[in-house]
């Protein structure tokens, strides 16, 4: 069973940086894609940013140029380094990998961004 680990939440001020970190249990190269994805209360889980095997990333609009994807094979480990953070940017981080048919979720990280 693949195992998805999240850490680096936390509390931050407007303007400020985190850095998410997304373990893995086994090879991330055995993943079709890799994503980051946030749900604020009363909102619906949206997708915040994708890395798909070959290195690919996109994100959604809300944080092109705020926000980076990345991931260390050595590591097995995803990353999201997030930067200008906005009050809107609080949420609970779920990592997210596919592999074939399966999918798999981390158990959440909460990022919160107030003064």
């Amino acid at each position: 069973q693949v195992q998805l680990v999240e850490s680096g939440g936390g509390l931050v001020q407007p303007g400020g940086s985190l850095r998410l970190s997304c373990a893995a249990s086994t090879n991330i190269f055995s993943f079709n894609t890799m994503g980051w994805y946030r749900q604020a209360p009363g909102k619906q889980r949206e997708l915040v940013a994708g890395i798909t095997r070959g290195g690919g990333t996109n994100y959604a609009d809300s944080v092109k140029g705020r926000f980076t994807i990345s991931r260390s094979v050595a590591k097995n480990t995803l990353y999201l380094q997030m930067n200008s953070l906005k009050l809107d940017d609080t949420a609970v981080y779920y990592c997210n990998a596919v592999q074939g048919s399966r999918d798999y979720w981390g158990q959440g990280t909460q990022v919160t961004v107030s003064s």
